[in-house]
């Protein structure tokens, strides 16, 4: 018996030994004392260029993703080609389905949208990506103009852990710059402005850019979105992280 605890208690003291030896390279490097990014579901409100492309390199990341239409049905071949984390389904599903909601519609579309839909999205972490224009918009882009764009969403949106993002570029720009997680873009990943009010919408913002093949970069609350909003000194930058945050003058 003697023996055994003797034979215990050096075990137990060179595993001692083995984690102070680790301890310091996990604080060199702090991505080996993380869990791998949890997929989450996700619905998407618009599924054409940007609802489209997006959703798409979130679906390759494994995330599961349901694409909504008023006629589901349409989707099928993007579907189809996506494979089994994919799903169609009407805007109310998606809603319903999603830990997270995508709304990439033509910003015109906001106010009726908000009638069906508002409630529904209390609550819910909702990345907006519409961008206000003046020949298409008329008397939105007017309020925009006036109050912000954060402020004229989060109006339609009451309620919603509301992010901006993903609206600071082309769709195509996504597609070529997303592909295979950002990891074959020269010079590093392409940085993406957020903003939003909620702590922790903002965080699961962040993943979400990540994963889709980007980095984040906090600009500020909701009030802040206007300085990446399209017309902006900071839209349409295709840039890493240090290099946006110097264009934006962010000091962190």
């Amino acid at each position: 018996m003697r023996s055994d605890l003797f034979g215990l208690s050096r075990r137990a003291a060179l595993m001692a030994g083995l984690a102070c030896l680790a301890f310091p390279a996990m604080a060199q490097f702090p991505a080996l004392a993380q869990e791998t990014s949890k997929k989450i579901r996700i619905g998407v409100i618009g599924s054409g260029n940007i609802g489209g492309t997006i959703g798409t390199l979130w679906v390759k990341d494994g995330h599961e993703v349901m694409f909504s239409s008023r006629h589901p049905e349409t989707l099928k071949p993007m579907i189809e080609a996506l494979g089994d984390k994919a799903k169609a389904g009407t805007p109310e599903e998606a809603i319903a389905f999603g830990d997270a909601v995508f709304v990439a519609v033509p910003y015109k579309a906001y106010p009726e949208l908000s009638k069906p839909y508002a409630a529904a999205l209390k609550g819910k972490v909702v990345l907006d990506a519409g961008n206000a224009t003046k020949a298409r918009d008329g008397e939105l882009y007017d309020e925009v103009q006036a109050n912000g764009i954060g402020a004229t969403s989060e109006k339609y949106f009451p309620g919603a852990k509301l992010v901006r993002a993903f609206n600071a570029a082309n769709y195509k720009v996504f597609a070529k710059e997303g592909a295979n997680g950002g990891k074959d873009r020269a010079g590093g990943r392409m940085a993406i402005p957020i903003a939003g009010d909620d702590a922790g919408a903002v965080k699961v913002a962040e993943g979400l850019v990540r994963d889709a093949g980007f980095d984040p970069v906090l600009v500020g609350g909701l009030k802040d979105a206007s300085k990446f909003a399209m017309g902006s000194p900071g839209f349409g930058h295709e840039q890493t992280a240090p290099d946006l945050r110097k264009t934006l003058g962010l000091t962190q």
